[in-house]
Parts: C-alpha cells; sequence; structure tokens
C-alpha cells in the first residue's frame, strides 16, 4: 500500500521541479541534487506515488480519473546532467519524465546565471572585487564565503532587463577572465536521446528570459521560437510550456498564459507550490521541489504540499 494512499488525496496531482543532478555532490552547493540523492528519491517515489507522463496526468486530471497519489516528474532549462546523470536513474526505476529545454544554451551554450556561478567559482585569490563594474567586493577565501557572493551578485542582476542582464554579465566576464565551461547544458542530439527513450520534450523559451519584464510581442517570439527549434530537433509536436522563473505575477502575467494557449500547447506549469486537482487551470499548474535530505522530511513535505493553496494570475 503507498505512503500516502490514505490520506483522502487521490484526485490530486504532485508535480516536481528539478534542475540539475550533478554527478558527485558540489561543495559550493551542497544542497544540490546529486546521482545519489536523486537515486533514492526517485526510490522512494517509485514506492510510494503513481509516477506518470505529465501529459498523461493532465489529461487523467481533466477526465476525473487521475490514480491516488499521482506524481509527475519534470526538469526545466537543459543541464546536460539531465541527459547523462538522471536519464539512466529514471530509466531504472522506469519512470517518465518532462525536459523544459531553453533553445538558446544548446551546443555549448551557458546561462547566465551559471556563468556568474562559473566565475566566482573559478576566480583566484581571497578577494572577489567587481567594484569597478559596481558589483560591489566579496570575500571569496571559503566555498562558504563564495556562494555568499554568487547569491549576492545573482540578486543583483534577475530582473534587470534582458539585454542590461547580459550587458552586465559580459562585464564580469571582461574583469574575471577564467576560463569557462561550455559543456553545461545538452546538446541537440541529447535532446533527441531524451526524446527517443520515451521523455517529453518542453517548450522553455529561447533565452529563458523573465516574460514580465518583455514586450507582448518579445515574449510571443520567445516562447514560439522556442517551440518551433524544439520541434525541429525532435520531429515532434512540443505540447507542454514552462514559464521562466515561473512566478504568478511576478515573472508572467495572464497576457502570457493567453500567448501560451494561443501558440498550440496543451498545458503549462509555473512555480508555485501545491498539487493540481480537477477544474484548475491546466495552463498554470504548480509545481514544487521537497529538498530535504531524508526520507521522511521529504515524505513529509510531499504531503504537506498537498494541502497548500494554489496561486495563479
Amino acid at each position: 500500500m503507498k505512503l500516502l494512499s490514505l490520506a483522502g488525496l487521490g484526485d490530486r496531482l504532485s508535480i516536481l521541479i528539478y534542475h540539475r543532478v550533478l554527478p558527485q555532490p558540489d561543495p559550493l552547493f551542497p544542497e544540490e541534487v546529486d546521482a545519489a540523492f536523486f537515486d533514492w528519491q526517485m526510490a522512494l517515489l517509485a514506492s510510494n506515488f503513481t509516477l506518470m507522463p505529465l501529459a498523461d496526468a493532465i489529461r487523467s486530471l481533466r477526465e476525473g480519473d487521475l490514480p491516488a497519489c499521482a506524481a509527475s516528474i519534470t526538469f526545466d532549462d537543459g543541464y546536460a546532467d539531465n541527459a547523462e546523470v538522471a536519464l539512466p536513474i529514471l530509466q531504472k526505476y522506469r519512470i517518465p519524465a518532462t525536459f523544459f529545454v531553453s533553445t538558446r544554451f544548446l551546443d555549448g551554450g551557458r546561462m547566465w546565471n551559471d556563468t556568474v556561478i562559473e566565475l566566482v567559482r573559478r576566480s583566484l585569490g581571497e578577494i572577489l572585487d567587481l567594484g569597478s563594474i559596481n558589483l560591489g567586493k566579496y570575500d571569496s577565501a571559503t566555498p562558504v564565503q563564495r556562494r555568499k557572493a554568487v547569491f549576492s551578485l545573482l540578486k543583483q542582476l534577475k530582473y534587470l532587463p534582458l539585454k542590461e542582464r547580459l550587458l552586465r554579465v559580459e562585464e564580469m566576464c571582461a574583469a574575471l577572465p577564467v576560463v569557462l565551461p561550455d559543456n553545461l547544458m545538452m546538446t541537440s542530439d541529447q535532446v533527441r536521446r531524451l526524446h527517443e527513450a520515451g521523455m517529453e520534450i518542453g517548450g522553455h523559451t529561447v533565452n529563458h528570459p523573465i516574460l514580465a519584464r518583455l514586450e507582448e510581442e518579445q515574449a510571443r517570439d520567445e516562447i514560439a521560437a522556442g517551440k518551433e527549434a524544439l520541434e525541429t530537433i525532435i520531429r515532434s509536436p512540443v505540447r507542454l510550456f514552462a514559464y521562466p522563473n515561473g512566478k504568478p505575477d511576478q515573472d508572467y502575467h495572464a497576457r502570457h498564459v493567453r500567448i501560451v494557449r494561443d501558440l498550440g500547447f496543451e498545458a503549462a506549469v509555473s512555480t508555485a507550490p501545491g498539487v493540481a486537482r480537477k477544474g484548475c487551470d491546466i495552463f498554470q499548474l504548480p509545481r514544487f521541489t521537497p529538498w530535504d535530505r531524508t526520507k521522511t522530511g521529504f515524505m513529509l513535505h510531499m504531503a504537506q504540499n498537498m494541502l497548500r493553496t494554489v496561486q495563479t494570475v
């Protein structure tokens, strides 16, 4: 009997978010999901939940025949370790998943936040001085100090207009001349391989912008072009979409929900916590990640999430 099957929560769909699954723990971000952590999470979920492809789960949700303790696994952005590390573990437990991919970073690209992280990680010395470009000065002798510097820089840059944010990151690159990795994100072949393995590929725009900070036509182009690029890669329809960053009324608005629907997507997900229920807006499905490092805490957070009130625009 499944752990939560007696809770009377059979009409609710839990959708989990992942980003990276590292081969080994990261000293800079020890809470980041690694292979061993992901493996026991998937084993635990497979034992206690009915894990479904997201598109199938949404269809069952609408038709009112969702099985008890239904859950779906999703990944955002398109990291290479999704194909290299996560896929074999998913296959080990026969778990389907949906991968929402931002197309600009495929085949050697790198997301802006990862550029910031790797610049700080690889910089030399005990002081990180970005005062010349008005981004501050940070102690960087220890992983804890570098982590603090990363969070401060990401906070300063995250909600800048897209072009300004990219310019500021370029200034950081000039100020901290280190060699940066070019293999963090998937190749087009890896996207195809996920699709051929039976995984769903979903849209996540081209450049991963904050849609709320774009003009409406720019937002439409980002969403449409990302969909088209992925459909060219996998030679199949891209049916599902994830709003970048995904906070309702902060990162996307009602007009973006309309755009996603008008472009032919069948459903979309946010990053608002909670579970999806029959009658909910399938273009604003909630998702969350139970970050607990213990099995008891993990399952407790899964249960608590079922009781949350879902935010939409």
